[in-house]
């Protein structure tokens, strides 16, 4: 018997190390500058079955910032591969924002057209792991949320790991590129709530957001959140402060609707039209947007479907429309309780709200987002998403956290390797 003890607390010996090892490795995710370089290696992992160095097939931010260098609004050279750009009087436009074309003029100015947008997005799609941890802790800081270090170390995990953001990164290509550069700007503005008191709070919240809507323009809904919560810090202002406080704030999102106007009335000859009438769309597409349009509720149940219902496993040819929200990233399922439980209400409710308004013009667009692995709309969201999920599993057993994450982080792994497969 004596014997058998012994062996018994030889072998608990380890198995305690390998714990406490592994409690230490997760708990690098909770320091944002560790969560931001594990993220980059796993993403230029995947993103390294080819040259990480050379630009993707559909480098088209790079084309506009070309075009912006050279003092043109429509491309000055013609990509290889035109699909899904706007043709207007025999000159191509992109319809989407051009926020991300600003950000990569220097490395345009410095490489060329060809510099690598795969690079660009990796790197961007690694500090935004990065603003992550950093808003979890401070709103852990603000009492906002109550996570314990390694409840915050698996809700980064999960999100860099374990949710669309781990299809988009490695890839680059116009679509993801933009998604990536637009979460990243929506991190700013609730890092800037949370962090900034005063004028500059308000200015810069109003900046990020202005970025945001400059690289996906109904990103204005996510700010609900960031707004509410600067006026719930400054309730103590006389009225005509706070009022001065919400005009500096508001007055980078004015400027850049106001841009954005200009903008599309120097290429399309009307402040309301962004390109998409004339965009090269997949032929499947035209009947349906020749009856419907680009927004219409005929597209709601084909999109909630592919964001929230259908699950993309096994692989096969439909894999690539999507996949449920809740089903590949089952930590998710932490903000219905979120919305019960959360407290103050106020602070429950903008989440919600942030969320909802943002995923409303998504279900409305023609077509899911394919092609893709998981539901990479639903990008444009998660910030307060993972707040609000946050709330939900503050009581939640760690062992359940951690087995909801590792479901997430293998179901998104596998989804990477079999994107690489197919995208060749």
């Amino acid at each position: 018997m004596q014997l058998q003890a012994t062996m018994a607390e030889r072998i608990a010996v380890p198995f305690s190390e390998i714990r406490n090892c592994l409690r230490r490795s997760l708990l690098l995710w909770d320091r944002p500058l560790w969560s931001a370089l594990l993220s980059l290696a796993v993403y230029t992992i995947v993103a390294a079955h080819k040259n990480i160095f050379v630009s993707s097939q559909y480098p088209y931010q790079n084309y506009l910032a070309d075009a912006f260098l050279h003092g043109s609004l429509h491309l000055r050279l013609v990509p290889p591969n035109t699909h899904d750009l706007s043709i207007y009087r025999s000159q191509y436009f992109l319809y989407w924002p051009p926020f991300p074309a600003i950000l990569l003029m220097p490395f345009v100015a410095l490489f060329g057209v060809g510099f690598s947008d795969v690079l660009f997005t990796l790197v961007v799609g690694s500090l935004n792991v990065a603003a992550v941890a950093m808003i979890i802790r401070s709103a852990c800081a603000r009492r906002v949320i109550r996570l314990r270090p390694l409840q915050r170390s698996l809700l980064v995990l999960t999100f860099a790991l374990g949710t669309v953001q781990m299809t988009l990164v490695p890839f680059g290509r116009v679509w993801f590129t933009s998604q990536v550069v637009a979460f990243g700007c929506v991190a700013l503005a609730y890092l800037a709530a949370l962090n900034v008191i005063g004028y500059r709070a308000f200015f810069l919240v109003g900046l990020a957001t202005a970025a945001a809507v400059l690289s996906r323009n109904h990103l204005v809904f996510t700010a609900i959140w960031p707004a509410y919560y600067l006026l719930y810090r400054h309730r103590s202002l006389p009225l005509r402060s706070l009022i001065s406080y919400i005009a500096v704030g508001l007055m980078p999102v004015a400027f850049v609707v106001a841009l954005l106007a200009v903008y599309n009335d120097l290429r399309f000859g009307s402040p309301f039209e962004a390109g998409i009438a004339f965009h090269q769309m997949a032929h499947q597409f035209i009947p349906t947007y020749q009856r419907y349009g680009a927004f219409n509720v005929h597209y709601i149940p084909t999109n909630f479907y592919f964001q929230y219902i259908f699950y993309p496993l096994p692989f096969r040819e439909m894999t690539v429309m999507g996949g449920s929200l809740f089903l590949l990233t089952p930590l998710f399922i932490g903000a219905f309780w979120g919305v019960v439980t959360g407290r103050p209400r106020w602070s429950t409710l903008a989440l919600l709200a942030s969320i909802v308004l943002t995923a409303l013009p998504i279900l409305l667009l023609m077509g899911p987002g394919d092609v893709q692995f998981g539901p990479r709309y639903t990008l444009d969201f998660t910030v307060p998403l993972l707040l609000l999920t946050a709330i939900g599993i503050r009581r939640w057993p760690t062992r359940l956290v951690a087995l909801l994450t590792d479901l997430s982080v293998v179901q998104y792994l596998c989804g990477a390797i079999f994107f690489v497969r197919y995208l060749g």
